[in-house]
């Protein structure tokens, strides 16, 4: 069976003397792992579209439980990220996170719709990086059925909630004096400017996901809150994030 479709490499690794096996998240099929033959060769017509973070109009060869690629022509390589070290470092990891959070054919077109355009936002718009990774982070918990409650406080109902707090396993917003009634788990203060842009990013308009700006404060605030709030869920670690963090101690 052939077939056609377009998508972006999550993973790659290397396989025998010149292939490689990759995992795409595609457009019409969810997350898929195929075979790139010969892709490794400098002569390959598949090789500027089988690399990690290239988007390309593709088609396969499904034969049985093995899917092939056949051909790759690549739509967008972001040269903006891939150029500078920690944006590369960054789009790496979320790739991993993606790949983490999508399941093997399920429907995953919102999903890639929000890493190429946290790439975009990164490559074109040269938007912040902890704008970005923040944004990205918790539309990808909404998107994958872990959406924070963030509209008024889960124990007295204030919209505005005095002292702000997210609980981080329980995906609720609490007041500072209502911490009891929210139950176990860590709650992480957040300022009432990181929590008006995480409920921009929650339940705003996907088209304005990366409009808007915070003061310094209220950026580590929500850059915080939001990278805690996705380990709490996934219970695990992402070794892309490690490097970037370390990227960004070295430089500083």
């Amino acid at each position: 069976m052939r077939l056609t479709t377009q998508g972006i490499i999550l993973r790659e690794v290397n396989y025998r003397e010149a292939d490689k096996i990759l995992t795409v998240l595609t457009r019409d099929f969810g997350k898929q792992t195929v075979k790139a033959p010969g892709c490794r060769r400098k002569t390959s017509r598949l090789m500027a579209g089988s690399q990690l973070l290239v988007y390309s109009d593709m088609t396969f060869n499904q034969r049985g439980e093995y899917t092939t690629l056949a051909e790759a022509d690549p739509l967008q390589q972001f040269w903006g990220v891939r150029e500078d070290l920690e944006n590369l470092a960054l789009a790496s990891y979320f790739a991993e996170v993606t790949d983490s959070s999508c399941q093997e054919g399920e429907d995953s077109g919102e999903i890639l719709s929000l890493l190429l355009n946290a790439l975009y936002a990164l490559d074109t718009l040269k938007k912040p990086q902890e704008l970005v990774k923040a944004a990205f982070e918790l539309r990808l918990l909404v998107l994958t059925g872990y959406e924070p409650l963030l509209d008024s406080c889960a124990v007295c109902g204030e919209p505005d909630p005095e002292g702000p707090r997210l609980n981080l396993s329980q995906g609720v917003l609490h007041c500072a004096r209502c911490r009891a009634g929210v139950g176990g788990g860590v709650s992480m203060p957040i300022t009432e400017g990181a929590l008006a842009a995480a409920r921009h990013i929650v339940s705003g308009n996907p088209k304005k996901l990366f409009s808007f700006s915070l003061a310094p404060e209220s950026m580590a605030s929500l850059g915080t809150a939001a990278e805690a709030f996705l380990m709490t869920q996934h219970e695990r670690g992402f070794r892309t994030l490690d490097y970037y963090k370390q990227l960004q101690r070295s430089i500083l």
